[in-house]
């Protein structure tokens, strides 16, 4: 376990890489004791200290849900991040790529709860009537921290290498389609880069939102109405350099586009 200063001295370090755009040494290199626990400790502590100063946190990412990410990462559950209301974009906005560090993107949907939702017995069904709408979105990975090595200790101290994401315009109640089956046609430059489907995420896109509420329980919290929700990837994530156009098929859900710039 690390101690209360070095949290806070990493903390610092990962905050200041995010205002610079810059990466930092693994943290496991010069910290191999630290733990998962220490991990979410140093996103803690770096969370509250983006909300004292004024930034307004709008949702939680989930990440690690597929069966191959986990085994690469040698972890047996996902993991989660906060996203804070200006990394939000909307389908067609133009991204600065130079707000990013080690620019990639995947393919998920989000959903926008109309309830608050706690564990510790959340189920599946649970999340599904929690649930105001699920609609399609991109998200921007953002890493701080050095790739080469790095583990899922830096990885959710970094908050899940989360850095924002785009929106789409469809929304869709979770009785009006089958989650499941929703594709993802992800396209650079006009190419077809990726493909995948949204059960590829835990069986069911919204499996996660369950362990989340369930997660959050074990520290006394619970998602709140209003809360968007970033379900995890049914896509390997793909790298993104100034001038690519982006574009997603979601079928039934629409497309997403945006260009970085």
């Amino acid at each position: 376990m690390l101690s209360p200063e070095d949290i806070s001295q990493i903390a610092a370090e990962l905050a200041e890489a995010d205002r610079t755009h810059g990466v930092i040494p693994r943290i496991t290199a010069r910290y191999p004791e630290a733990t998962v626990e220490d991990s979410y400790a140093i996103q803690g502590v770096w969370r509250d200290q983006q909300v004292a100063a004024g930034r307004t946190l709008v949702g939680r990412k989930i990440g690690l849900t597929s069966k191959a990410m986990q085994q690469a990462t040698g972890i047996s559950e996902p993991d989660y991040g906060v996203m804070f209301d200006d990394t939000v974009y909307r389908s067609g906005d133009e991204i600065p790529v130079d707000h990013f560090s080690n620019v990639r993107i995947e393919v998920e949907l989000a959903f926008v709860l109309k309830t608050p939702l706690e564990g510790p017995d959340c189920t599946l069904e649970d999340a599904l009537a929690a649930i105001d709408y699920a609609v399609p979105a991109l998200e921007i990975l953002n890493s701080h921290i050095e790739l080469e090595g790095r583990t899922i200790v830096d990885t959710i101290s970094d908050n899940a290498a989360y850095g924002a994401m785009v929106l789409g315009d469809v929304h869709k109640r979770p009785d009006e389609i089958d989650l499941r089956w929703v594709p993802g046609l992800l396209f650079k430059n006009g190419e077809i880069e990726e493909t995948g489907v949204a059960a590829g995420v835990l069986n069911h896109p919204a499996t996660g939102v369950a362990w989340l509420a369930n997660k959050f329980h074990q520290h006394g919290s619970r998602l709140e109405a209003g809360e968007i929700i970033l379900a995890g990837s049914f896509t390997r994530p793909m790298w993104v350099s100034r001038g690519d156009q982006v574009l997603c098929d979601y079928g039934p859900m629409g497309t997403i586009e945006c260009h970085f710039i």
